[in-house]
């Protein structure tokens, strides 16, 4: 079934997925840190301080990164082989989608983020043999509309589960009172899930494997792999390598600023739904924003439109020194929500041109230790400035040094020939 006109039969099942797992992503960074400070907060016994809770989700986050990290090349290396990448797709999917429920019903802090961590991971890994599936769905020259299509559809796609989660989370005990205990946020986990799971079975039954390499699966030879591909990035193909710095440092401010949305709302002390709120108009803006650069790059090439998406983000940073009220907020998200699928969906289709399709699932499992490790820098900075007795506005605005080395290196990956052949 076709959704999307002008799409293949292929290119449709994969921008699907994107919009069943982007509802996961939106509950991750809106209302799950709200329920989980709504269980871990009080003065029972075993319970937290609100600080201490803070620092147990900012834990609970670095753990699943840093698994992700490591896990995510031996995933892609595996997946490499052949009829290899549905299977460990599908199980992914699957899992992530399982712990999602279960998490809703935890009614422990600990409990629910051990859950936690176990979504973020199976749902990470499943972006993993995602990315790696873009080479294998479309060409190399509908790679850039494709990949926004997923992220605009994405964007959109995932206010329909979150209305429903935020709806449940006003009628519950933290707000109306009228749905009783976990009711609203079983509900909200639930439904997520249940759609993200949903969303994704055209792409598990549709998907094809176009590109792999032969050969035994043996996990000691693939994690060796790993080590042998980036010692081959560093001396014969210099192009990824760049580009994998610029990626690494520019997305890195991206995704700090992703992280710590909420943070930033809570501490000049605006509005939590009216954040909440904001957020969800937030990727309706980014629909459309994914969308024009979506047809521009028909026309354009790549790197001068992710050149336009990062001084966007510049511009996000100075004017993050002049936010003071709920609408200044909004503001900001208006203009983080122009660019934020457009820079992601625009360097992952430049990604998949610049490396050897066969190792597709190997390469992009490295691409996701820069993509999913980067916000640790930025996160480092906000808590330096913090420490020191600095605003959050400070913090947001000195991101714009990430920004800026990420242009340059940007431009130094742009006039690197193409690679050696490997």
């Amino acid at each position: 079934m076709k959704i999307f006109k002008n799409l293949t039969e292929q290119e449709n099942a994969w921008v699907l997925y994107d919009v069943g797992n982007s509802a996961f992503t939106m509950l991750a960074c809106s209302l799950i840190p709200i329920w989980f400070k709504s269980i871990a907060v009080g003065g029972e016994a075993g319970q937290l301080s609100g600080d201490r809770a803070t620092a147990m989700w900012a834990l609970a986050i670095a753990i699943a990164t840093v698994l992700v990290a490591l896990l995510g090349p031996f995933f892609g290396s595996v997946a490499d082989h052949k009829d290899t990448r549905r299977l460990l797709f599908t199980t992914a999917v699957s899992a992530g989608c399982l712990f999602c429920i279960f998490t809703g019903m935890a009614s422990s802090w600990f409990i629910f983020l051990l859950l936690f961590i176990l979504t973020k991971v199976f749902y990470q890994a499943s972006l993993t043999f995602y990315d790696s599936m873009l080479v294998d769905v479309t060409t190399e020259e509908r790679s850039d509309e494709v990949s926004s299509y997923g992220y605009a559809w994405g964007y959109l796609g995932s206010c329909i589960p979150f209305i429903v989660a935020l709806v449940s989370y006003v009628l519950g005990p933290d707000m109306a009172g009228i749905l009783p205990g976990n009711i609203s946020k079983i509900i909200g986990f639930s439904v997520t899930a249940i759609w993200w799971f949903v969303v994704s079975v055209p792409l598990i039954r549709n998907y094809r494997q176009k590109n792999y390499v032969e050969g035994e699966i043996r996990a000691g030879s693939a994690f060796l792999k790993i080590f042998s591909t980036i010692r081959k990035i560093v001396k014969k193909d210099r192009k990824v390598m760049f580009f994998l710095i610029a990626f690494f440092l520019y997305i890195d401010g991206v995704g700090t600023i992703i992280d710590n949305c909420i943070n930033v709302g809570t501490d000049l002390g605006l509005n939590t739904v009216g954040q909440v709120i904001f957020l969800l108009l937030t990727q309706v803006v980014a629909f459309c924003g994914s969308l024009v650069f979506a047809k521009l790059s028909r026309k354009h090439e790549t790197i001068p439109l992710l050149k336009i998406c990062i001084a966007g983000y510049i511009v996000v940073c100075i004017y993050a020194l002049f936010i003071h009220t709920i609408w200044d907020f909004g503001i900001m998200a208006f203009i983080v929500g122009c660019f934020q699928g457009s820079i992601q969906s625009l360097s992952r289709s430049y990604y998949s041109r610049i490396i050897p399709a066969e190792n597709a699932g190997e390469y992009f499992g490295l691409y996701d230790i820069f993509a999913k490790g980067a916000s640790f820098l930025g996160s480092a900075v906000i808590a330096a400035v913090k420490f020191a007795g600095g605003t959050i506005n400070l913090a947001l605005a000195l991101l714009a040094v990430f920004f800026v080395l990420g242009f340059l290196f940007l431009g130094v990956a742009d006039k690197t020939p193409e690679r050696v052949s490997l």
